[in-house]
């Protein structure tokens, strides 16, 4: 099922990828134009709650702020807004509500997918959000709070060859984001089809979701995958340009990314708890049109596989 696009969303599907696309290329950071967004420290302070506010460990309260790391090409869930430096989303949406919760400034910076988690062991980045799926694979290098739940989805161009499930993608050009759970189950299908006789998938990895967007609408791939708020919404921007394929498959919870041994999930899922429980959670949601993604009860590394 389609999910609403984000209605305040009216730029035309090409020129949508155009400009993400160039987005996604010129720029290294941002912040995003929500009024949650736009607090400062003593404004986002003056909003805690006292008992999550003191669960944060004091190296981050002290100094008030937390550099998080996001793939602005993954609407509608983190992205650039139309400035093309503005990031906007639902991710960041829910991270500034969760910061402001926490008495602590999230600022959302662009990163490459396949950097983020490096880049949180290694201590370049405090946090990253940006729908990563929490795999066991991925808690043995950070640690998750869940937050939301997605499954994978097809799309192509409309009139072209359903790609109904993955045992179709064999003899087909498939696109996908680089370091995703995507890539992983293509490679994985690409065995398949081999050792079953048949044509194996050519797999075409981007850098982010901008070029595999543009890549499907020039033909350049024969189908397109991606998390279902992803697909959905690549699909509702399109002007009738993209079609969802087949059925979703593969639901795992989305995680909140932190290094291991900061401290940082206790109050992360607190403050989660509150918003679900006050209805600022759902809200965000029905904000970018993604309430099929809702959790009821985030939970600390809650892989399923």
């Amino acid at each position: 099922m389609i999910l609403n696009s984000h209605r305040g969303r009216t730029v035309p599907a090409l020129l949508l990828i155009l400009v993400l696309a160039l987005a996604g290329c010129g720029s290294s950071s941002s912040s995003s134009s929500s009024s949650a967004g736009s607090t400062s420290n003593s404004s986002a302070a003056s909003g805690a709650d006292p008992a999550i506010a003191a669960m944060v460990p004091s190296a981050i309260a002290s100094k008030g702020s937390v550099t998080v790391a996001t793939d602005a090409s993954y609407a509608p869930n983190e992205f650039f807004d139309t400035d093309g430096t503005t990031i906007i989303g639902m991710d960041v949406d829910l991270g500034h509500a969760i910061g402001k919760v926490m008495g602590v400034q999230w600022n959302f910076e662009n990163a490459g997918f396949d950097g983020i988690i490096p880049g949180l062991a290694s201590g370049k980045y405090d946090i990253g959000m940006s729908s990563f799926g929490d795999t066991k694979d991925r808690e043995q290098t950070v640690d998750f709070v869940t937050y939301a739940k997605a499954g994978t989805a097809f799309y192509i161009k409309a009139g072209g060859t359903a790609i109904p499930n993955l045992a179709a993608l064999c003899g087909h050009t498939a696109g996908m984001e680089k370091g995703t759970t995507q890539l992983a189950d293509a490679t994985a299908q690409n065995t398949k089809c081999k050792n079953a006789g048949k044509p194996g998938v050519t797999i075409q990895a981007f850098p982010d979701q901008n070029g595999v967007n543009t890549a499907l609408a020039a033909g350049r791939v024969d189908v397109a995958m991606a998390d279902t708020p992803v697909s959905d919404y690549a699909v509702a921007q399109s002007n009738g340009q993209f079609a969802l394929s087949g059925q979703s498959y593969g639901v795992v919870p989305y995680g909140i990314a932190v290094p291991k041994g900061t401290g940082m999930t206790k109050p992360i899922q607190a403050a989660l708890k509150k918003l679900i429980a006050n209805g600022t959670y759902t809200q965000i949601l029905k904000k970018w049109g993604v309430e099929s993604i809702a959790i009821t009860n985030p939970v600390i590394n809650g892989a399923i596989s």
